[in-house]
């Protein structure tokens, strides 16, 4: 399992992501981050937050890196949790498929929980933990790169970071789409033409070594914990096809029905198990054929894209024990009575 991520996402997903992380640190002003991303803005900083997986292609552990930027350069603790929780729960690939693949009913019940869920987390957060924003403690040991002196216009920055998210997008184009995918590479490169033209043209040579240093202060301090948990969650859980200490067929015994027992073993197991972007529904779909109930198999589907053992030692890191423990617990519970309702509404 852990060679499966080193190849596929390390080098394609969180590389680029380590480097988006980088760039908010060292090119967005903390002020600008908390006037868009303050818990006290009402519902526009979670609206915001919750779509924003739509434009990222990504999975529990590469949305790691971006949440820790946001979250250190001052975004309130709510709206950061509501894009932790969005980022890899609601990229357009994942809700489409869904949608092709395990039928109308239950994409739409993934896409509709999904966004409903991350802004209810994250208002869920912001009470729990409400003076969080107020003073908020650096305990968790990220050290990211100070703000560079005399910085940009905050339009170039923007610019800079839609291209890293581009060419993110690009890498992370699956051979499922057919022909599309011969094309990336040939992308790839004309958005690293233009990144290199913006790095030359836009910023000097203290400020190109400060956004990388900041990305290597993420790479250090995130990518052993990550690694670590992988392992772990491989060998307990395995990957699809290959069984971990845990057999499969246990986890098929218990999440059949719709019943509430069901529904929780299915959201807890989600919260434990790494997925892949787009593997939870190939997934989903052979548990259903093994007799996996609507109700559970929703359940897994709001619960295991956003969580994964990996993600969770990770996000302790960032944000602490106690509101991690939080997190996970809103999460697992929530996807469960999800789980429960739509099981019964679905028949």
């Amino acid at each position: 399992m852990l060679q499966d991520y080193a190849r596929n996402h390390i080098l394609f997903g969180l590389v680029p992501a380590f480097f988006i992380a980088g760039a908010i640190t060292t090119g967005i002003r903390k002020e600008t981050v908390s006037r868009y991303f303050s818990s006290s803005k009402k519902i526009v900083p979670y609206a915001v937050a919750s779509v924003s997986g739509v434009l990222l292609t990504v999975c529990s552990c590469t949305v790691l890196p971006m949440f820790s930027g946001i979250y250190k350069r001052g975004a309130g603790l709510g709206p950061a949790v509501a894009f932790l929780y969005s980022g890899p729960a609601i990229n357009v690939l994942a809700i489409v498929l869904s949608f092709k693949v395990l039928g109308t009913q239950m994409g739409a019940a993934r896409a509709v929980g999904s966004i409903l869920f991350s802004i209810l987390i994250g208002i869920l957060m912001h009470l729990i933990y409400r003076g969080d924003d107020i003073n908020r403690a650096d305990d968790t040991g990220f050290n990211t790169a100070e703000q560079v002196p005399g910085q940009k216009p905050l339009h170039r920055t923007v610019l800079f970071l839609m291209v890293l998210i581009l060419i993110m997008l690009c890498l992370g184009i699956s051979s499922a789409l057919g022909s599309v995918c011969r094309y990336k590479w040939l992308f790839a490169a004309l958005l690293a033409a233009v990144l290199v033209t913006m790095l030359i043209r836009w910023y000097d040579a203290g400020e190109r070594v400060a956004w990388v240093k900041s990305s290597l202060s993420f790479i250090e301090q995130i990518v052993p914990l990550l690694l670590a948990g992988i392992l772990l969650s491989g060998f307990l859980l395995g990957r699809p096809g290959h069984d971990g200490v845990i057999p499969s067929e246990w986890i098929e015994s218990m999440v059949g029905g719709n019943s509430i027992r069901a529904n929780i073993i299915a959201s807890f197991i989600g919260a434990l198990m790494y997925f892949c972007t787009l593997v939870e529904i190939p997934v989903v779909q052979g548990l259903i054929g093994s007799g996996m109930g609507k109700g559970p198999a929703l359940s897994l589907l709001l619960a295991g894209p956003a969580l994964s053992l990996p993600n969770m030692l990770v996000v302790m890191k960032i944000m602490g024990i106690k509101k991690t423990m939080t997190y996970v617990f809103l999460v697992v519970v929530l996807a469960a009575l999800s789980g429960v309702f739509f099981g019964r509404l679905a028949g």
